[in-house]
Parts: C-alpha cells; structure tokens; sequence
C-alpha cells in the first residue's frame, strides 16, 4: 500500500485517461485505515482484480458540531482527499451542520463528493451506498446505485428522529437503486420482501490466516482467551467478559479491537485486572492473535441486531483453526470443528471445558473450505456489472 498523499479539495486536480464504466464511486460507513472492514477489503480485491477501476472512496465524515462539543477542534477544518493507491483516493467531506437542522448537511456532503469526482476527472462512475445517508446524493446524480446492506441499524435502539431519517434513507435506496446486496440471510429475508437482493455473504484471506506469525508482543502471557473485533454494546456481552474473568482468574483475556464502548461498559472491562484491552491492530496482524490463542472466545449478544450480521470474525475464527467458544449468535451456529457454540448460561462452564482440552498453539484444526474475499469481490463485481448495463440506454 502507498504512503497517503493529503490535499486539499481545492488543490491541483489529479489526471488520468479514464475509461467510461471503470469509476466507482464507495459511499462506506467504513473508515479506510489499518482495521479493514468488508468494505475495505472488497474495494482492496477488486482494485486488484481490474486494473482498469478507479475509485473514490468516501469515509465517514468528520462530525463538526461534534468535535466542537468535545473540545476537538483544532487547526483548520477542511475536506481531505488522500491518494493510498495509484488508482484509489479516499474523501474525507465536513459534516457542518446536523442532520437534525434539514437538507443543508446532506446537501453539502453531496456537493463535496461531486466536487472531488470532478477533480480526479472519474467518468460515468457507479455509485455503491454502504452509508444509508448519501441516499438523496446517490438517486439525484443519475449514475447508477448499488445499496450494500451490512448492519441492519434499524433494529439498533435508536432516538426517534435519527430512526426515522435512517428508515427514510432506507426507503428511498430500496425503491431507487439498480441493485440491492445484503450480507446475511437474515437481512435477505427482510429486505428481499420488497424487492430481489443479491445475498453477497463476507468471506476471509485464508492464507493470510493459516501462514503461522510470531507471538504478538503485547499479547498476556498463557494461558490466554482471545477476542476480536469492534467493543459495541449492541454486539458484545460485557457482563458475560466480566463473568468469565471471575469465574477463571487464572486466564487472561486479550480483547483485540476499536472500543466503541460507552463510559460505563468500557469501565465495567477496564477494572478487572485480567481483561487486556488491547485496542486496534493492523489487519494483517490480526491472524497471529487467533493463532496464538489458547481459547477464542465470542461472547456476542444474541438479538435481533445481531441476528442481522454476518460476522466477519466466524470466517476468520475457521481459517486460523483454533479452539473457539461462541454464544449461539448468526454467523456461528452451525459452524462445526473448531467451534463449539454455547448458550449464554453455560458460555463460562464451556469455555473452561474447552480451553482445558485445548491442544497447544502451533496446531490448527483442519477445516472445510472457506469462502474466501476474492469469491465475494467477483460477486460484488457480477452485480456491478449487471447494473451498470441495465442502465446504458438502448
């Protein structure tokens, strides 16, 4: 990967020979950095796969009001366009005013877009809405769409107004897009009722995940539980960490990953001596912590919100072959050798049981094929394909 190259907006355009139908444009609730998500990895393949495809990828937008009212403010505040590939630029656009007060934050989050396609000269690009809120951006520029579905926030406990923008958003990208995708059978079941979905599941680099890496330095010394993946509240079940941290205070447990937990939860981990918070990694420094767990544990919550994903780390967890213990969440259940799924009352009982067996790492379980992300990028690319053909004129 190139080092990023940061300019302003208004700075001197980038030009190239495009041709037409090779532009994408990626409107992700993603950020693109070290931790890569689904989105991430499927613009990664299929930049690789044709060389012909540019992209401009839109990350989450930097939330003024926000910063102002943390205090995080600093220096000038301006949209950035970073070049982290040959043939990849990635947006950051200002979101100046909050969604709440009207159109106005839309609206310029739009023109930023439509500002940078301009400069880096993309032609007759396809436009993929991961992020719901460039609905009205993505319907009104003609180009055709692509709503890639990942989490279904509507079952997420939302305020009122925030829920009815999001269902809006939704509305408009169900009804308006050439092509709807979805990740889990359980979004294919309520989004395929209004329309066809093309069910595009997530998928793992299985070499990445079975070539053996060194002991992370920061991992606890064994024996050593291990999660990985995003600290939300609507995803795992802090009491249950805590609960298995008391019930063995003999184990470490190494939680490997962003923490978007509230004050309360993130504090509720961070007292219990034995629970490392360990934070992000580099994505391809993720298979040396699975494989050098004595214990993979996923203590997810089991809920409507859950049952909507498909977890990335269920693919991960086969790949590295390590012993893992998961409470009866979408994604897992199932799953054979070497997960075992527990309900919640018996996850600690489970895992103790399990990480008893355990052979030493080092020795990864053999498994079955595993859907890997260079499958899911030529489904992706099927799909991209098939719309933008249905909306050339005749």
């Amino acid at each position: 990967m190139h080092t990023a190259v940061e300019q302003g907006i208004g700075g001197t355009a980038v030009t190239s020979d495009p041709s037409a139908g090779n532009s994408l444009i990626v409107c992700s609730s993603e950020d693109w950095g070290n931790v890569r998500r689904r989105i991430r990895i499927l613009v990664d393949e299929l930049v690789e796969r044709h060389p012909p495809l540019r992209v401009l990828y839109v990350a989450p937008a930097v939330d003024v009001p926000f910063e102002l009212r943390t205090g995080r403010v600093s220096g000038l505040i301006r949209p950035r366009l970073a070049q982290v590939h040959p043939r990849v630029h990635v947006l950051r656009p200002i979101k100046w005013l909050p969604r709440a007060v009207g159109p106005f934050a839309d609206r310029s989050l739009g023109r930023q877009v439509a500002r940078a396609v301009r400069q880096l000269d993309l032609t007759d690009p396809l436009v993929w809405v991961n992020d719901a809120s460039y609905a009205r951006f993505a319907l009104s520029t003609g180009w055709p769409t692509v709503y890639d579905i990942t989490d279904d926030w509507l079952l997420a406990p939302l305020p009122a107004h925030r829920r009815a923008r999001l269902r809006a958003d939704d509305e408009l990208l169900l009804e308006g897009s050439g092509a709807v995708v979805v990740c889990s059978p359980d979004l294919a079941r309520t989004r395929g009722g209004r329309r066809d979905v093309d069910l595009i599941p997530n998928g793992v680099d299985v070499n990445l995940f079975r070539t053996p890496q060194s002991r992370p330095p920061s991992l606890p010394p064994a024996p050593v539980a291990v999660y990985v993946g995003t600290l939300h509240e609507e995803r795992i079940d802090v009491p249950l960490l805590v609960e298995l941290a008391e019930a063995r205070p003999d184990l470490a447990i190494a939680v490997v990953g962003p923490d978007s937990l509230g004050p309360a939860a993130h504090a509720a981990l961070a007292a219990v001596p034995t629970i490392h918070l360990l934070g992000p990694v580099p994505y391809d420094r993720v298979p040396a912590f699975l494989q050098h767990a004595d214990v993979v544990i996923v203590p997810h919550l089991v809920n409507p919100f859950t049952e909507s994903l498909d977890p990335i780390k269920a693919y991960e967890c086969l790949a590295a072959g390590r012993p893992t213990v998961a409470t009866p969440v979408a994604g897992f259940r199932g799953l054979g050798d070497p997960v075992v799924v527990s309900e919640r009352d018996e996850f600690v009982a489970t895992t103790s049981a399990v990480l008893d067996a355990a052979p030493p790492p080092g020795t990864p379980a053999a498994v079955a094929d595993v859907p890997t992300w260079r499958q899911r990028a030529a489904a992706m690319h099927d799909v991209m394909q098939r719309v933008r053909s249905a909306a050339v004129p005749s």
